[in-house]
């Protein structure tokens, strides 16, 4: 299969080729040039958890055969879905009836949905470098929660090093101890900024000539397929366990940001999935629902929320959104947004507590307050799901005073805090992070 830039049709590559790149030599980004179907694929007969580990992972090497077909990682698609999908996502349900469930996607080793791709681009880079070749080096914009899931990912991977660019003092405590625990093979840059000073300062060293004649660099953020691609496999699972069982389209409320997941959802509803209506939660970041409303793109900068890891005033994959519906009326018959702000993040978390029992972190608690506003018969549409991003306990600060109780720690997140930090300080503008890579 061959994947076109979105700003040049004609410019196209392999899959392995755009995983290296991570973004096009245009700026663009790269999108697949054909759409395989995939109406009539199930899920195994008598499998006893839709999302476990070995669901997803079978899943993934068949719907991510056609995107691999003739490049250098085909033979190894089924070892690299081993390895990148060995935790589960599990689909909880919170009412009796099956209308409502959760998607926890934070049981992997950083308790956040970014350590399904970010193992799947690790795992696949390492296949392709040679081991006589020159370090490459994986540059990572991260607002919380992807730094940390790149570098868990990619630690002590023989020939890759990795920078981590994060807004300094606009993450959680425990994503910063995330992004600065590691050393060995990743560095982290604490930038004078926001997540969009970051996320610039990324692609302009990935066109950075200067930068190029001394580094090779590639991407691992959500601009990258590899980290991209992979997410279309849950959305698969749990939409094909919902369908073989209730005869219905899976509906999903999505946590978003710089809306790689949400687009993963998209992509995976383009592939034939029985996926229904998809509703984008947004926090006080309302670049896309303003969007939608007014047809009129106006990114800006970024404000701080509670869900931190979704403070994104212009959003890396709103190209490919645009890409594949060129038309605001399509956009707009493809997703629904929803913009919530603290208050309302903060109320969610208490309700969702006393309802139901479940902990949610600020980006969960803001996907269930964008259902909780849709009507009775957009709710009737299909079976919902909201997607559970982050573990609570990245926002303990935030989540513990307002549920009266102590999150309790995964011991993955738990292990981070015995190990020492270590970061430098940078400003948004790329001659300081050329010096900080040299």
């Amino acid at each position: 299969m061959q994947f076109a830039s979105t700003r040049n049709p004609d410019r196209l590559t392999g899959f392995a080729d755009a995983l290296l790149q991570g973004l096009a030599p245009d700026g663009g980004l790269y999108v697949p040039t054909v759409w395989p179907a995939f109406s009539a694929v199930r899920l195994p007969d008598g499998s006893a958890e839709c999302g476990s580990a070995e669901v997803l992972s079978a899943l993934a090497a068949q719907l991510l055969a056609p995107f691999v077909a003739e490049s250098a990682l085909a033979p190894q698609l089924a070892a690299i879905a081993r390895e990148a999908f060995n935790f589960p996502a599990p689909l909880v349900p919170l009412l009796d009836s099956g209308r409502l469930s959760v998607l926890e996607l934070f049981h992997g080793p950083t308790a956040a949905f970014k350590d399904f791709g970010a193992r799947f681009l690790a795992a696949s880079l390492v296949r392709l470098r040679d081991a006589a070749a020159p370090p490459l080096t994986i540059l990572v914009a991260t607002s919380g929660d992807t730094g940390g899931a790149v570098a868990a990912a990619f630690y002590e991977r023989p020939g890759i090093r990795v920078a981590v660019l994060f807004p300094r003092g606009l993450v959680s405590q425990t994503q910063e101890r995330q992004l600065t625990c590691w050393g060995g093979n990743v560095r982290a840059f604490a930038v004078r900024g926001t997540f969009d000073d970051c996320q610039r300062l990324a692609k302009e060293a990935l066109r950075d000539r200067e930068l190029h004649t001394r580094t090779d660099l590639s991407s691992a953020n959500s601009i990258n397929l590899g980290r991209l691609l992979p997410q279309t496999v849950y959305y698969a699972a749990a939409s094909l366990a919902i369908s073989q069982r209730w005869g219905e389209p899976a509906c999903f409320v999505i946590p978003s940001g710089n809306l790689g997941n949400a687009l993963a959802c998209i992509w995976a509803r383009k592939l034939g999935l029985p996926i229904g209506d998809v509703v984008l939660a947004h926090n006080a970041n309302r670049t896309v629902p303003d969007f939608l409303r007014t047809g009129e793109w106006r990114p800006r900068a970024s404000v701080a929320t509670l869900a931190s890891a979704m403070d994104v005033g212009d959003p890396s994959n709103m190209e490919r959104l645009r890409a594949l519906f060129p038309a605001i009326e399509e956009l707009r018959q493809a997703v629904h947004a929803e913009t919530v702000d603290d208050a309302q993040i903060r109320a969610r978390i208490r309700a969702g507590y006393e309802r139901f029992r479940q902990i949610w972190c600020p980006h969960t608690a803001t996907a269930a307050e964008a259902y909780a506003r849709l009507s009775e018969e957009r709710r009737r549409r299909g079976r919902w799901v909201l997607v559970a991003t982050a573990h609570a306990a990245k926002f303990r600060e935030v989540v513990e005073p307002l549920i009266g109780r102590d999150v309790p720690v995964p011991e993955s997140l738990a292990r981070l805090f015995e190990r020492p930090t270590s970061c430098s300080e940078i400003a948004p503008e790329i001659e300081a992070l050329r010096r900080a890579l040299s």
